[in-house]
């Protein structure tokens, strides 16, 4: 993203002011980064406490290629924008006052700003503003602070519009779901109902077929015969036979 992309970008630095007189204070400081519509690949940074101190600066385009050279970032112009307002929007930029002013504040202040530890610095020179140059430089910014907001705000406002749409489309969805699953139990449940019927009337059946095997007097029934005919009585004939031979005396027989 080059500057002519760029959109206006703000932030809060950390002030220093070495010489700062006791009985001054430093508040927060806000700054502005804006391309220039009057010139390509320009820039104005205004930096501001809303009271005494308030500062501005416009690099054109030759001024920029300059501070590039003197910085020492190789590659293409694209590289040094990108590493411009990369830096810009880190968390180590900071403003380093010096002097006392006649009309208030400090005399001089540049604007230093890294991209990371160990990486070239952008340090940018500032001129004071007083009086309605100061006035016109905190109004643009409160401007400019404004329409961001105000695009944050409508951006939002769309995302919960969309947010609250997609949430109605989930809750007619899952609606629709439930009314489908009521249709389809409504269904099934007779099915259910009557084949939880005819398996209940097997199941009962069986049960009645394995007591009814089971009972005492089917048991009797099924004693085999040959148990109830081990004790019959032997006829008198066959016991005769069983008592042995009877044997007779030789010498009482006749003689042929």
């Amino acid at each position: 993203m080059g500057f002519e992309e760029m959109e206006p970008m703000f932030g809060e630095l950390t002030a220093e002011w070495p010489g700062l007189p006791e009985t001054a204070l430093l508040g927060p400081f806000l700054f502005l980064v804006r391309a220039l519509p009057t010139e390509t690949s320009a820039i104005s940074i205004q930096v501001t406490d809303f009271h005494s101190n308030t500062w501005e600066v416009l690099k054109s385009r030759s001024q920029l290629e300059d501070m590039r050279d003197s910085i020492g970032i190789g590659g293409s112009w694209s590289d040094f924008e990108e590493y411009f307002i990369a830096s810009l929007k880190s968390e180590d930029v900071k403003l380093i006052m010096d002097g006392q002013s006649n009309s208030g504040g400090a005399a001089y202040a540049k604007l230093i700003a890294q991209k990371a530890k160990g990486m070239p610095r952008i340090i940018i020179s500032l001129a004071k503003l007083v009086d309605t140059a100061a006035n016109g430089a905190m109004s643009i910014l409160s401007l400019e602070l404004y329409k961001a907001y105000r695009k944050a705000h409508n951006l939002l406002i769309k995302e919960e519009k969309h947010l609250c749409e997609l949430t109605n489309l989930v809750s007619a969805e899952q609606e629709k779901n439930e009314t489908l699953q009521r249709q389809l139990d409504t269904m099934i449940y007779p099915k259910k109902q009557k084949f939880q019927k005819v398996n209940d009337k097997v199941t009962s059946e069986v049960i009645s077929v394995r007591t009814s095997q089971d009972s005492p007097d089917k048991r009797a029934v099924q004693i085999p015969a040959s148990t109830k005919t081990s004790n019959r009585v032997v006829p008198a004939y066959r016991r005769a036979k069983v008592r042995g031979v009877l044997l007779k005396d030789t010498e009482d027989d006749p003689q042929d």
